[in-house]
């Protein structure tokens, strides 16, 4: 029987950082963290006691791990990554067989962005490029589905809302065990449970892990493809919009900021931005861990 009585111990987050060494670089010469420290971050604030270790299972020199190694944490969490998960490539293989040792494992997984892209091709779905088309800023007005409204991870979502989102790929197919959760007019696959072999994923297309000076950067970071892609006339333009939205972020109750790129409380209020991550934790990590130690 185990000791009831006894402190739990803490929890222990995993966060899968999917991006290449030199992505990773890049993004600390423009924000001064990779996408596994901005997640890492932001999971000690979410929940303060949790342990937190951050690994790069993308990398030539990263060890895989074990079955038992992930399978002695609470919960996985999959970033962001400029990979092509449609490419034939040593790190995309390297990230795909992490995550179907997770699924394995049985341990829940989160992913943005591409962290969904990676968990759908590890489960047998399909993503493809998305052409001339982008979400660049903030993915626009998006709905639940009605398995959505109903589900879990987003608890507390209005019918329609925005979220931060740049993104050049998409699941063009979800695999078999997967349910479709949100869309909007520009991404169909917003967000997604995935069942596949003894785990759980929840995964969104959009990134409630990002502050919006992240945001701004990851403008910047692109703008040349913006350009390119018709959705500004010059960098210049693409560094105004990121002004306006790096302000917001540092003055989130300024309403003109707010008015002047379409926004409410959905993207500004942090405890709204990050809602996943904490529905993910809150209702799907903690009572797993609650069952496991009764």
């Amino acid at each position: 029987m185990p000791d009831l009585t006894a402190p739990p111990p803490p929890l222990a987050f995993l966060v899968a950082e999917s991006e290449p060494p030199d992505a990773r670089a890049r993004r600390r010469d423009s924000v001064g963290r990779s996408s596994g420290e901005t997640y890492a971050a932001l999971l000690a604030r979410l929940a303060p006691e949790a342990t937190v270790t951050r690994i790069t299972p993308a990398d030539a020199e990263a060890a895989p791990l074990t079955a038992a190694a992930i399978a002695s944490h609470d919960a996985v969490f999959l970033t962001g990554s400029p990979l092509h998960l449609y490419e034939e490539s040593p790190a995309c293989d390297r990230i795909i067989r992490f995550m179907r040792a997770v699924f394995a494992a049985g341990v829940p997984s989160f992913g943005s962005c591409a962290g969904l892209q990676v968990a759908v091709v590890a489960a047998g779905g399909r993503v493809r490029a998305m052409g001339e088309r982008r979400e660049a800023g903030f993915a626009r007005r998006i709905a639940p589905t009605a398995a959505g409204r109903s589900h879990p991870l987003l608890r507390g979502r209005p019918p329609a809302y925005d979220a931060p989102a740049i993104h050049t790929d998409e699941v063009a197919d979800l695999p078999a065990g997967a349910t479709l959760l949100a869309t909007n007019g520009e991404t169909r696959v917003q967000a997604a449970e995935i069942r596949h072999g003894g785990g759980v994923f929840w995964g969104v297309q959009y990134h409630p892990e990002l502050p919006l000076d992240e945001v701004a950067a990851a403008l910047e970071r692109q703008a040349d493809d913006l350009v390119a892609h018709d959705l500004a006339r010059d960098r210049g333009e693409v560094e105004a919009q990121a002004a306006l939205v790096r302000a917001l972020g540092d003055a989130p109750g300024r309403r003109d900021l707010a008015w002047r790129l379409g926004l409410d409380r959905e993207v500004t209020d942090p405890a709204r931005r990050t809602l996943e991550l904490r529905n993910f934790i809150d209702l799907l990590v903690r009572p797993r861990r609650a069952n496991r130690r009764g």
